[in-house]
């Protein structure tokens, strides 16, 4: 079911984003979003095109970012609702963020071949464009590298196999996220930094995906409830239904700001399409975008 409300998706700006701000808006057009955010990571780079884009659609744009941020060691993205986007803090923070990811990338490439690949840097140069190297372009590289075209390890993740829907990202949950293999830490804001800075900048903070980002720890929600997070991203495409409800009850218990995102990528993760995020209540949230005056 598609939902016309659509609050998270990435840009090119995004290291595994696909497609042009004013694109994307388009896009969302067709596939029937009218009201939408583009949340790239620790970038606000695509917003003035994208509002620029969604007001000749007649369509309603909120500015967004999602932020990476750890909270009790976790590695979480908070969703930043409603900023200042012309505040230069945001994008000092993405800034900060890839100056480490830069440096993190080169043992990466050895972390990877520890595993029994060849890969050399210029092989990623050709899917990135600023020498980050993230876990989806090692498996872009990889899966069409046909020297590998019977490696065991990448197996799971062709076409009609377990991890093959989508294969690039699902090989870097499995093997770049934090606690796997080929993890480099990232010095990343705490959760509470993260809500003070979206705070004093006109936005409302908000967990993405927690059924992801908590990793099933759903009892820290509870905590960071209390740390100040605001809303929740109840309605993901990353969510079972029993997953959607419980914080969708979640944020009635706390009388909190839920929202809908289907967090589309493009090639990195083909299964997901805009507007598909498991919302059986847009009604309801965009009341409640009303209410936080953010439409």
């Amino acid at each position: 079911m598609c939902s016309y409300i659509d609050l998270h998706m990435h840009t090119k700006y995004s290291d595994d984003g696909q497609f042009e701000p004013a694109k994307l808006v388009d896009m969302c057009k067709e596939a029937g979003v009218k009201i939408m955010a583009i949340a790239d990571h620790n970038t606000v780079n695509a917003i003035p095109e994208a509002i620029k884009q969604a007001k000749k659609n007649g369509m309603k744009y909120i500015p967004a970012i999602e932020i990476d941020c750890t909270y009790k060691d976790l590695n979480l993205h908070v969703l930043g609702y409603g900023i200042d986007y012309l505040d230069p803090v945001f994008n000092q923070i993405g800034k900060d963020i890839e100056d480490q990811e830069i440096a993190s990338s080169l043992k990466k490439i050895e972390l990877t071949n520890a595993l029994g690949f060849d890969v050399a840097k210029d092989m990623l140069d050709t899917v990135s464009s600023n020498g980050v190297y993230t876990g989806e372009m090692f498996a872009e590289v990889l899966l069409k590298d046909e020297r590998y075209l019977n490696h065991k390890l990448l197996k799971p993740y062709r076409e009609g196999k377990d991890r093959g829907d989508n294969p690039y990202v699902n090989f870097y949950w499995d093997y770049y996220s934090q606690g796997k293999p080929c993890y480099v830490e990232i010095q990343y804001l705490s959760l509470q930094e993260t809500i003070q800075i979206i705070n004093e900048h006109g936005g409302i903070a908000v967990l993405a995906h927690p059924g992801n980002n908590l990793k099933g720890k759903f009892e820290l929600f509870d905590e960071m409830v209390k740390e100040g997070i605001q809303g929740v991203e109840c309605f993901s495409s990353y969510h079972s239904e029993e997953v959607n409800k419980y914080f969708y009850e979640k944020a009635k218990e706390y009388n909190l700001l839920y929202t809908c995102g289907s967090d589309f990528h493009g090639k990195t993760k083909p299964s997901i399409s805009l507007g598909h995020n498991g919302c059986k209540h847009p009604e309801e949230v965009e009341t409640l975008l009303k209410k936080y005056e953010l439409i």
